[in-house]
């Protein structure tokens, strides 16, 4: 029984290589992020394709199909459209909303046996998700979706995320949990090369974490792990935390904690004052390795061609952006016991 995948918004590959690893073919990724193109096919022998969705015609989606006898469409569109920032300034409906509309259109256009979404959790307090469910029962689907902790399937970071899954075939779900207890920040980055603030380790252009400024090197050093900006001298406190503003915003400036998992990584993850993203003992913030690792993304996963310097800002919306390595491998373990129930994994 031949199988192959389609990764709509595909990224550097988390979804992907989750899939790989659990033995899912994907034949190609699909972005309009061309700095994605050399991690997501080096790291997952696939094909990337620098496209716009909302371009792609159902004949060249097929043609990447091949003639697989089960095919899958996966993808995580942006979800900038229905985050919690979205939802609290009722940002209207925008031209980046529509991509679950163009993810609809392919949807019923090729018929996929198996359709796969992840978003952000709140992506169902809006009716263009409901819309889109809609569709796809209309199409035939039988559809399931749920907000998932992350660290039920081994993803070392505190990460919720909607999680949909469609077959033609049957009814589906989610697979039960993986891990009873979540793994913790030491187990996973514990025993990486020590760095300084500004500093990136030789063996590994990855491990490097972004440099800090007098004040802020200050401030991670009276930083207490899982404490706060609350816990400073007065001197070093923020205006900005001094306002009622900015009071609600505690882990602001902290340090992860080596027992517990990690915050949900972001874009900015790099930044000590972007969020929880100081190491638990070393006076820096994580690095783009550590995030990556945190991620789920193995050691030796290449996000840097030969030569190529790292920046920051670019590797810090692949690394944020992605799906869990280990939460696409509960996906992908997912669809093939839906296809063993059915009888039709070989």
């Amino acid at each position: 029984m031949a199988i192959s995948c389609v990764d709509l918004f595909c990224g550097a590959g988390g979804l992907t290589h989750g899939f790989v690893k659990e033995g899912l073919p994907v034949s190609a990724g699909i972005d309009l992020d061309a700095a994605c193109r050399f991690p997501y096919e080096e790291n997952n022998n696939s094909q990337f394709i620098e496209k716009d969705v909302s371009s792609m015609k159902t004949n060249e989606l097929n043609h990447l199909f091949g003639g697989a006898d089960i095919r899958i469409l996966a993808g995580c569109a942006p979800c900038q459209p229905f985050s919690t920032y979205a939802q609290r300034y009722d940002i209207k409906r925008n031209e980046r909303w529509s991509l679950l509309d163009e993810f609809a259109r392919l949807a019923k256009g090729s018929r996929p046996e198996i359709i796969t979404m992840e978003n952000v959790p709140t992506v169902q307090r809006h009716e263009i998700f409901h819309e889109f469910v809609k569709k796809l029962e209309k199409f035939g689907y039988h559809v399931w979706y749920q907000i998932v902790d992350s660290t039920h399937y081994g993803v070392p970071q505190t990460r919720k995320r909607m999680v949909l899954l469609a077959s033609l075939l049957g009814p589906i779900k989610i697979i039960k949990k993986t891990h009873v207890k979540a793994k913790t920040l030491k187990q996973v980055i514990g025993r990486l090369k020590p760095l300084g603030a500004g500093e990136c380790c030789t063996r590994d252009r990855l491990h490097v974490s972004a440099s800090l400024s007098d004040i802020n090197l200050k401030r991670i050093r009276v930083s207490k792990p899982g404490g706060s900006w609350r816990d400073w001298p007065k001197n070093l406190v923020a205006e900005c935390h001094k306002e009622s503003s900015g009071s609600t915003y505690p882990s602001v400036y902290g340090r992860m904690e080596w027992e517990k998992p990690a915050p949900t990584m972001t874009t900015q993850c790099y930044g000590y004052g972007n969020g929880r993203f100081g190491h638990p003992e070393q006076d820096r913030a994580i690095s783009l390795r550590e995030a990556a690792i945190i991620q789920g993304f193995p050691r030796n996963y290449k996000f840097l061609e030969k030569g190529q310097k790292p920046e920051f800002r670019t590797l810090g919306r692949m690394i944020g952006n992605a799906v869990p390595v280990g939460l696409g491998q509960a996906i992908a373990k997912s669809i093939k016991a839906h296809l063993d129930d059915l009888g039709l994994l070989n």
